[in-house]
C-alpha cells in the first residue's frame, strides 16, 4: 500500500443494507473522518439503515428505496450531479446485483469494490479497482480494508452510534437498574431476517428460563413483523418464568440503547447481534448456518454458540476448514444442531466472567 499525493476531496459509500452491514460500515468511517477531517464524504443507503444511522456526523446520507427500481437510480444520479458533482472515489461494498447496478449511476473516477473471491453478480464489471484478497477475515475487517486503496488502513475499531439521549431514556424506563433490584438483565432478540438463522422457540424458552432461575431478569425485544411477533408468544407460552415483552415496542433509534442496557443478549446472526456488540454489550451468538468467525459479533465471541463445522459436516460433507470462507450453511433444521445445553453451557460462561 502506498500513500497517495493527495488525499481524496470526495469519497462515496455504497451500502445499501442490511442493519448488521451498516454498522460495520461505521469504523471505516471513522477512520476516514480520523484522516481527513475536511473529506466531503456521502453514503448511499436503503430506508430503514438510514433511521439506525440518521445524524452520523460527517456524513451526507442519500437514501435509496429499492421499491423506486431504475427510476429511483435515474433520480439518485441527478441528486449527486447536482450536489456533489463527480466523486474522487467510490467505495462499492455490496456486490448484490442492484447494489451493483445502482453504483454505475454514481459519478466517481475511482470504482474501488471487492477482491474477486468475494464478488459475484459482475460485480467486478462496475469497478475498476479492488481492495486486498485476505480470506479468513471477519466482514468488519473486510469493509475496513475499503480504505486501504486510499492509502490508508484501518487500525483502530469504534463505532459511535448515533443515539440520542431520548432513546436512552426510554431504554433506562423499561426496567429498573441494576443497582434497585440487583436483577442482572438476559436480553432475547429471537429472530433474523434469514428465517433459517433462528432458533426453535421453545430452546429459547429453556434458557431464558434457566436465565430465570439464576436470578435474572428477562427480556425479550423484536421488531414489528408477524414472525417476531409469533415466535415471542411461543417464547412467552413455553417459559415457566414471567419475561418483559418489549417485541414491537421500540424504534430503531430506541434498540441500540435498549441492546447497550443488558448484560448479555441472546441472538441468532441478525442485525441486533451487530447492533448490540457496536454498542458495547456482550452477545451470546447462535451459530449454525454462519461461521462466527466471520460474521458473529466482532469485539468478543466467547459467549457463542458454534455448530458450524458440525453443519458443514452433516449438511456439506466435508469440515468448515475445507469450505470457501463466508459460505452459508441455511438448510432446514441446522440451527437444531445448537442445543439447549449449548445455550446454558455460554449463558454461565457469561456468569463465570461476571463473578455470579
Amino acid at each position: 500500500m502506498s500513500q497517495l499525493e493527495a488525499p481524496p476531496r470526495s469519497v462515496c459509500l455504497l451500502r445499501l443494507s442490511a442493519l448488521g452491514d451498516v454498522t460495520h460500515v461505521l469504523p471505516l468511517v471513522r477512520t476516514l473522518r480520523r484522516a481527513w477531517p475536511e473529506l466531503a464524504l456521502a453514503w448511499v443507503i436503503g430506508k430503514g439503515e438510514f433511521k439506525l444511522l440518521e445524524g452520523l456526523d460527517g456524513v451526507d446520507f442519500v437514501v435509496y428505496d429499492k421499491k423506486t427500481g431504475l427510476g429511483g437510480m435515474r433520480a439518485l444520479r441527478q441528486e449527486l450531479r447536482a450536489n456533489a458533482g463527480r466523486f474522487d472515489a467510490l467505495l462499492q461494498m455490496q456486490v448484490a446485483a442492484r447494489a451493483n447496478l445502482l453504483s454505475a449511476f454514481i459519478p466517481a473516477a475511482r470504482r474501488i469494490g471487492y477482491d474477486r473471491s468475494r464478488s459475484k453478480d459482475l460485480h467486478g464489471l462496475f469497478v475498476n479497482e479492488r481492495i486486498p484478497d485476505r480470506p479468513g477475515i471477519h466482514v468488519l475487517d473486510a469493509i475496513g480494508s475499503f480504505c486501504e486503496p486510499l492509502g490508508l488502513r484501518q487500525t483502530e475499531v469504534a463505532w459511535d452510534l448515533p443515539v440520542p439521549e431520548d432513546a436512552h431514556a426510554w431504554a433506562r424506563a423499561q426496567w429498573p437498574d441494576r443497582d434497585s433490584d440487583g436483577l442482572r438483565t438476559l436480553l432475547i432478540s429471537p429472530c433474523s431476517s434469514h428465517a433459517l438463522r433462528n432458533w426453535r422457540s421453545e430452546r429459547y424458552a429453556a434458557v431464558a428460563d434457566h436465565a430465570a432461575g439464576r436470578g435474572w431478569r428477562v427480556v425479550l425485544c423484536g421488531g414489528r413483523s408477524e414472525l417476531e411477533r409469533r415466535t415471542a408468544d411461543a417464547i412467552l407460552a413455553a417459559m415457566r418464568h414471567p419475561a418483559l415483552d418489549l417485541v414491537g415496542k421500540d424504534t430503531l433509534k430506541q434498540l441500540p440503547a435498549l441492546l447497550a442496557r443488558a448484560d448479555l443478549v441472546m441472538t441468532p446472526d441478525s442485525g441486533p447481534m451487530h447492533i448490540a456488540n457496536a454498542m458495547g454489550a456482550k452477545v451470546l451468538g447462535l451459530h449454525a448456518a454462519s461461521n462466527p468467525a466471520r460474521s458473529g459479533p466482532y469485539s468478543d465471541r466467547r459467549y457463542c454458540v458454534d455448530r458450524y463445522d458440525d453443519a458443514a459436516r452433516k449438511y456439506l460433507g466435508k469440515p468448515a476448514a475445507e469450505l470457501r470462507w463466508g459460505t452459508k450453511i441455511e438448510h432446514e433444521g441446522v440451527m437444531d444442531l445448537a442445543t439447549v445445553e449449548d445455550g446454558i453451557a455460554a449463558f454461565e460462561r457469561r456468569c463465570a466472567d461476571l463473578g455470579h
